[in-house]
């Protein structure tokens, strides 16, 4: 029986521990918050298998950790896991996050441990379409992320230090940084959410996306906002932010040859964010972990990006399982 701990009780945390209640009722749970009552109130309605602890620090007994609190505390959650645990997920976007994750890399190979990096809606899910695409082509040369929507009120805030933030570009083997809220971009979503403008912001995509597709040319990555977005980028946010965002989606494009021509191709996914992040943290911590079962031996560890850690076609099974259904948007004379 695999004991998974969830760091983070907000709409996040409580998705994983209710995704995987559901799906591995052998599983034992603990939902571990520091906020007076939010653990508490969170495990009431998810079944007898969640217990909730209200605490800052990782159960000593957790053999599996998903991290799912506000941005800047991953790094530091991950390096007090390492030793106990064999398996620790983040959903965590933010750039200092990742890197600070990536960097355990030696640490948890040491340790015998397994740290997925970016295992929400984007990155997350996205990195698991665009490894996906890649079947497509017989070289891919291009990718090209955006978002649309937030999660619970961490995310938000999230959101709108992004757009402020410089955004990290991939072209021609190395990194440019562009200002936050430029390079405005239409892009359609899968409906309902169907077309947004997008715009560069300070988002962790491109250093997963250069691990999983090396030798690539050009990573972008986007994401959704208003012209009130915009204009407030640079203030406090003016008004407390939802308990949970409404839609939310992904899309992916990837360029490059096929059979000698030229090749678009484009994948997407539209659900709430919350959801999606949830979703895609408790598959990977059940896939993985019966991974880590059957074929020990195989097994490496360190730190990875999601796309680094699955295989693309069977994770996209389970999470339609789970109610999420990824889309091809197909030209009329496509054919696939």
């Amino acid at each position: 029986m695999e004991r998974l701990a969830i760091i983070g009780a907000g709409a996040t945390g409580t998705r994983v521990a209710r995704q995987v209640a559901r799906s591995s009722p052998d599983w034992d749970i603990t939902l571990v918050d520091d906020g007076e009552g939010v653990a508490e109130n969170a495990a009431l309605s998810l079944g007898p298998n969640v217990r909730a602890s209200r605490s800052s620090r990782v159960p000593s007994d957790a053999s599996v950790v998903v991290i799912a609190t506000r941005a800047g505390s991953h790094a530091d959650i991950a390096t007090g896991a390492l030793g106990n645990a064999s398996l620790i997920i983040s959903v965590g976007d933010a750039i200092d996050d990742v890197r600070g994750l990536l960097e355990l890399h030696e640490q948890a190979e040491s340790q015998g441990c397994r740290i997925v990096v970016g295992a929400g809606m984007m990155p997350g899910l996205s990195d698991v379409l665009a490894l996906h695409g890649r079947k497509w082509f017989d070289d891919v040369r291009e990718v090209h992320v955006s978002k649309f929507g937030t999660g619970g009120p961490d995310c938000a805030r999230q959101h709108h230090r992004a757009l402020k933030g410089l955004c990290l570009d991939w072209r021609g083997g190395q990194w440019q940084r562009r200002p936050g809220g430029s390079g405005r971009e239409l892009a359609w979503f899968p409906p309902p959410v169907q077309a947004a403008d997008c715009y560069r912001a300070a988002l962790a995509d491109p250093l997963l996306l250069i691990r999983s597709h090396p030798g690539i040319e050009r990573i972008t990555s986007r994401m959704a906002a208003t012209r009130r977005d915009r204009t407030t980028m640079h203030l406090p946010m003016l008004r407390k932010p939802h308990p949970e965002g409404l839609l939310g989606a992904v899309r992916v494009e990837l360029r490059g040859v096929k059979n000698g021509q030229h090749r678009e191709v484009v994948l997407g996914c539209a659900e709430r964010p919350a959801v999606a992040a949830g979703a895609v943290a408790a598959t990977a911590a059940i896939v993985l972990s019966e991974e880590s079962t059957a074929t020990a031996e195989r097994e490496k560890f360190g730190a990875f990006g999601i796309a680094e850690c699955v295989d693309s076609t069977v994770f996209l099974h389970r999470l339609k399982t789970r109610g999420l259904r990824p889309e091809l948007f197909v030209g009329a004379d496509e054919t696939y």
